[in-house]
Order: C-alpha cells, then structure tokens, then sequence
C-alpha cells in the first residue's frame, strides 16, 4: 500500500563531530550529581539551582540548537540516548530539560534568522519553554500580534528565560508558535499534582501581548531558517523521540533499582530475591525493556537513513515511530507495576523507587501515548486509513 509523505527530504546529512560524543559523555558525568537531588526536587516542585547550572554548564539545554547558533544540533540516535540517559538519572530532569530543548532548538531553526541571532547572543543559551496545545488567540497588527490566551502544562517555564506558545491567528485559522520573554506572561503555581512534581509544569496566561511577526513560525514547520538536516523532522518528531527515550530511561533505572534491592536481600529468609516467580518476572521485565529499546532504536535508525538518502517518509513509517514510543511507554507502565509489586512495603515508604513510581504515572498520562492514539495506531496498520496523515498524535484526512 501506497502512503503519501509526511517528512519533506532534508537539507543535508545528519552532521556527527567529537562536541556531540563529548556532550553525550558529560551527561553520563552528571548522573550522580542529578540523581541525588531527585528527591529534593520532588519536594520543592523545581530543579535545583546545582542541576540547572551544570546543565548549563555541560551544554544540555542546546542539544537542539543549530549549530550556527552555538548548539550542538544532535541527530536523532545520539538525541535518544541523551534523553534516556538524564530519564534514568531523574525523570522529572529529563522531563525538563526535553521541554526546553525541544522550544529553544526550534524556535533558533524556524525564527526570522535576525531575531534567532539576537535571542541566541547572550552569554547563556536561552531557555524557552510553554505549550503548543489548546491554543490562544493571535489578532493581526503592524509589524506583528497582540497574543491573548490560556495554557496548561508549561514544563520547565520556572527556568525559563522565553514562553513557547500556540495561537490561532485571527482571520486566517492559521495556527503559530509565538516567542516571547517569561515576564509577559502570568504565571500560575498549582502543579499541585502526584508525580513529575520537579517539572513545574504550571498553567499560565498571557493577555494582548505584541509578538513581532519574526518571533512567530508555524507549528508545523519543516524548513529551517536556520540549522540542517535536523529540523526538517519538525516538532512532532522532536517529541516523540524525547517521550519515547524518557520511558525506556525511566523503565531501566527501575529494573536496576529493583535488582539493587533484591542482591541486598540476597540470602535472608523470606526475601523476593530468593523466589523463582520473582526470577521469571524480572527475566520477562528485562525482555520487554529489551524489546522496546530495540524496536524504538531500529525505527528512528530507518528514518535516519531515509534522511541520509535525501528521501521523505510515509504514513506508515510515521505511525511505526508513534507505535514504538507507546511501546515504550506501555512497556514502562508495566515494568513499573512489576517492581512496585516486588519490592512490597519499601516502595510504599518515601524513596527512590516510590518517586519514580509517581513520575512514571505522571509521565504515562500524557497525551502522547493516550488511548486515541493507540486505536489510530492500529487503523493505520490495519489499512484502514487510506488517504490519512499524522499532524503531531492524530491521524487526520488528508
């Protein structure tokens, strides 16, 4: 079956150099330093100052950013194991820093190129963080919009400097991401919520703000102003290697924290570890992780070397990139449940695995991997959605 493209073939080849390998070995480097304040930025509802400096510091927030700007512009394998490795060391730093560097490596690739140079030529890489769903409104003005409106889910807007944000422009239906500097917008602290509590994904609201039509792009853009191969993926394929990488990260270090507890175990009476069930569990845990690692991996390698090809990609290679990150994610659900289960009363109490616990729950519930999804997923695999196309989690008429 035949399915009409969806990624238009790219300005160049994937560039790969030393800065991108070094970049993925400081993030290894800081495990330990993130990890141990996983709980306390659980309980203060924001990153600590230590973790936002060292991710500065070692270049994270850029791992998006076009190179012509002083980012890193990391392809997608080296992007997944990046994430996976910060979901590993603290889900809710992860969950950070993917919001961030998915608005602040688009907005320097599809921002007017003089406006992207100015916001990119501060000492810092900026941090740009909001919403792109339910969006505001834009009404049409010289030289630019006044942006009125009200967003949810804002991960990671307590450390930024700029709001990413959605708004239907009036007049045309024309939906744009705006740019703007944090203090346009009001703020609202009530991520009063179970898990993921360290991301401050707050609610915020913005009213008759003037956006310069150069701090705007399409949500849907796949032509960079600025930067290669890279950003022809667009937003959505941004997200879905950042959520996808999140769940496998998240899902390990939950196996290896289990397993931790279990050697400690090891030999007393009565303990899990000495229990075959608890063996043939965690061997089929392991697989399932193994098994939606691999899956994801091998899609995002195929579409690499459509890329590398200068060709474009289907529907049908655009649905299985959906299919491994809900994969992923549904593999992570499970996983967590196993070693919740496991490691009886110890989860319960205040701890690393309970924490991980909530952030996964949390992290499950977003719309990327939503029933919808799943169900659209399978119309398509079915052959039952000729003449569709996928804009960001839907699949709609073409």
């Amino acid at each position: 079956m035949t399915h009409p493209a969806t990624l238009t073939a790219a300005p160049s080849s994937f560039v790969r150099d030393d800065d991108q390998r070094r970049l993925l070995e400081r993030t290894k480097e800081l495990h330990a330093l993130i990890a141990s304040h996983l709980a306390g930025n659980d309980e203060r509802g924001q990153l600590a100052d230590e973790v936002v400096d060292a991710l500065h510091d070692a270049g994270i927030f850029g791992m998006w950013v076009p190179r012509e700007l002083g980012g890193f512009e990391l392809p997608p394998i080296e992007s997944l194991e990046l994430v996976e490795s910060l979901a590993y060391s603290d889900p809710a730093t992860a969950w950070v820093v993917m919001a961030i560097a998915l608005a602040t490596g688009t907005g320097g690739a599809y921002l007017d190129s003089e406006a992207a140079a100015q916001l990119f030529s501060r000492e810092r890489t900026p941090t740009i963080a909001g919403q792109g769903t339910r969006p505001g409104k834009a009404v049409p003005v010289d030289g630019g919009y006044l942006l009125s409106g009200e967003w949810s889910f804002a991960s990671g807007i307590k450390h930024a400097t700029h709001i990413h944000t959605a708004a239907i422009v009036e007049g045309t239906g024309e939906m744009l991401i705006f740019v703007l500097p944090t203090e346009e917008a009001i703020l609202v602290d009530n991520w009063d919520v179970m898990g993921l509590r360290a991301t401050g994904s707050l609610d915020y609201s913005i009213d008759g703000v003037f956006v310069p039509r150069t701090h705007t792009h399409r949500v849907t853009e796949t032509v960079p102003v600025t930067g290669g191969a890279l950003f022809s993926l667009g937003i959505s394929n941004f997200a879905l290697i950042a959520h996808s990488a999140w769940a496998v990260g998240v899902a390990r270090r939950l196996l290896d924290e289990l397993a931790a507890q279990a050697q400690a175990r090891k030999g007393r009476a009565g303990q899990f570890s000495s229990s075959d069930s608890f063996h043939e569990q965690y061997a089929r845990a392991e697989a399932l992780w193994r098994g939606s690692r691999a899956f994801l991996f091998e899609q995002w390698c195929l579409l690499e070397q459509t890329v590398e090809r200068g060709e474009t990609t289907t529907v049908r290679d655009d649905t299985l990139r959906r299919l491994a990150m809900t994969n992923a994610t549904e593999a992570l659900h499970e996983i967590a449940a196993f070693v919740y289960k496991s490691a009886g009363t110890s989860a319960l109490r205040s701890g690393i695995i309970q924490t991980i616990f909530r952030d996964t729950h949390a992290g499950t519930q977003h719309a990327s991997s939503s029933p919808a999804v799943v169900q659209n997923l399978g119309r398509e695999l079915a052959g039952l959605a000729d003449g569709s196309h996928w804009v960001f989690f839907q699949l709609v008429q073409d």
